[in-house]
């Protein structure tokens, strides 16, 4: 199991077929295999072999996908790094990996000419772009050029491929070891879990750091596949791909599905070639998949369930359970049952498995899951006690084996000794047909601990009072989940590069000065 022989795969059964389509700039599977081998034979002249790590700070791009295969070809390890990080962030996550490459575009000059000095292991650049080339840095493309191809290095099984930092907003961030095995185990339940087939056309516009567009970038590759890019996401940029290229299956966060379905003019979108649409990574409200369900009804809609530490595919709703009518409505609320080769228990603060119903940790065992942390072995430890990755994530399953994710655990408020889970709140306030965004957090409260606080974003041109809104949540919930307050803002909530909302922003007005700190 080696993630590179997807690549040769498509190479060798549909050469001459579409692989990468990035702004005009298209290329063929072959063309795209020999670049590749052509980049490692370059980054293998930089010292990038043998599990060294090669990090890379950029927008989407087929040069980002290029990445993805040249570092294992050459022997290294790729160390995908998250775009919205503060400079200081970011040369905690060069230094802690002890990246010796740094691939980096133009949207980061900046931040790497800011990190002048910082940097411990960093030996060499390669610019991305297409300008000139800055000084201090090798063009990919003229390096690529002078390279000869280098023989595929094999790495493969339980050899590191990737070390993907988790968090980074609050912190130190840890380094999530991802092994070939896992990678490659991963994609093979992503294929039938999204109907993934030979032709698909694929957007990335979820950012490329991140796990989610990972099962994309090797899940894509095995079944022959082709790759579309947009370099961030946004509603009009995404829209219009999807229309101009065909795109055929995509991923987005709940955040972004939200932006598109409710856009100006979505429904003048011809989105009719839509086949197959995954979500994942934070709540969906179920008043934004039902718009979407409306938006697009020839879509099948998947729901994912996973995490970085599992590489990342847990479990998986499917679109027989999207629909309001027969004996599956409103499955969909579920994260459905857990994909082929991963098992999945619920388990409490003791390690016990909970009868059915019951909420406890979602806890995962398979060949999906990591390695470990990279250079923490008591975070090691803790997280995979007992041969089993603890998520972190409190939920349920029923008798039919559907995993319900309630919270993160440690977004569970816990007021007046009840506890009360965000997601459940939040779905409540996303019914008000006012209401564009929220996020529900716990503030500290001298009589309950902690209170049921919202912070919402109102649709353009609504108006909606803090009480009217309350009053709202006590017809959907019971009366001790509701908010106690809400907060009214104009700006977009805060998002972290993955697109979740950064509910520890949020938070820390509420909680300076105090002794409890919820992170």
């Amino acid at each position: 199991m080696y993630l590179t022989q997807a690549l040769k795969r498509a190479m060798q059964v549909n050469g001459q077929g579409v692989a990468t389509h990035d702004h005009g700039r298209q290329r063929t599977w072959a063309e795209c295999a020999g670049r590749v081998a052509k980049m490692a034979g370059a980054l293998q002249a930089l010292g990038i072999h043998d599990g060294e790590r090669a990090a890379i700070l950029a927008l989407n791009s087929d040069r980002y996908f290029e990445y993805f295969y040249a570092v294992p070809w050459a022997g290294g390890v790729f160390v995908p790094v998250n775009t919205r990080l503060a400079p200081p962030e970011i040369a905690y996550w060069l230094n802690d990996s002890g990246s010796r490459v740094l691939f980096i575009d133009d949207a980061f000059l900046g931040a790497w000419k800011v990190l002048d000095g910082q940097l411990e292991t960093v030996e060499h650049v390669i610019y991305l772009g297409d300008g000139a080339t800055p000084e201090g840095t090798l063009n990919y493309e003229e390096i690529l050029a002078a390279a000869a191809p280098a023989e595929d290095a094999l790495r493969g099984y339980d050899d590191i491929a990737g070390i993907f930092y988790t968090g980074g907003t609050t912190g130190k961030s840890k380094g999530v070891m991802l092994s070939h095995r896992n990678l490659v185990c991963n994609s093979l339940n992503v294929i039938p879990s999204f109907n993934f087939k030979p032709g698909l056309r694929w957007l990335h516009a979820a950012p490329m750091f991140h796990i989610a567009d990972g099962l994309s970038v090797f899940g894509v590759t095995m079944v022959v596949g082709e790759h579309y890019f947009i370099p961030a996401f946004t509603p009009e940029a995404s829209l219009e791909a999807l229309e101009k290229h065909r795109i055929t299956t995509g991923l987005f966060v709940p955040t972004m599905v939200n932006m598109l379905v409710h856009h100006p003019g979505v429904e003048k979108v011809d989105l009719s070639h839509l086949e197959t649409i995954a979500y994942g990574a934070s709540p969906m409200p179920e008043s934004v998949i039902m718009r979407a369900m409306e938006v697009i009804p020839d879509c099948r809609f998947h729901h994912a369930y996973g995490q970085t530490e599992c590489a990342p595919l847990v479990s998986q709703c499917g679109p027989e359970y999207h629909v309001v009518d027969g004996p599956n409505a409103g499955r969909f609320k579920s994260a459905g049952k857990a994909v082929l080769g991963v098992e999945v228990r619920i388990f409490d603060a003791d390690d016990n498995e909970v009868p059915r119903g019951t909420v406890g940790e979602i806890c995962v065992r398979g060949p999906n899951v990591m390695l470990g942390y990279w250079n923490k072995p008591e975070e090691t430890a803790a997280a995979l006690r007992n041969g089993w990755m603890h998520s972190g994530d409190g939920g349920y399953m029923d008798e039919e084996g559907f995993i319900y994710v309630v919270d993160r655990v440690k977004d569970m408020i816990i007021s007046g000794g009840e506890n009360i889970y965000s997601a459940e709140v939040e779905d409540a306030v996303h019914q008000h047909p006012a209401v564009a965004e929220c996020a529900v957090i716990g503030i500290p409260d001298d009589k309950w601990g902690e209170a049921v606080h919202a912070v919402v974003r109102l649709k353009d041109g609504e108006n909606l009072t803090e009480t009217d809104l309350i009053e709202h949540c006590h017809t959907l919930i019971a009366g001790f989940k509701c908010p106690r307050s809400v907060a009214f803002r104009d700006d977009a909530m805060p998002l972290s590069g993955a697109g979740k909302i950064l509910k520890t922003e949020l938070r820390k007005p509420y909680w300076e000065g105090h002794d409890k700190q919820v992170n």
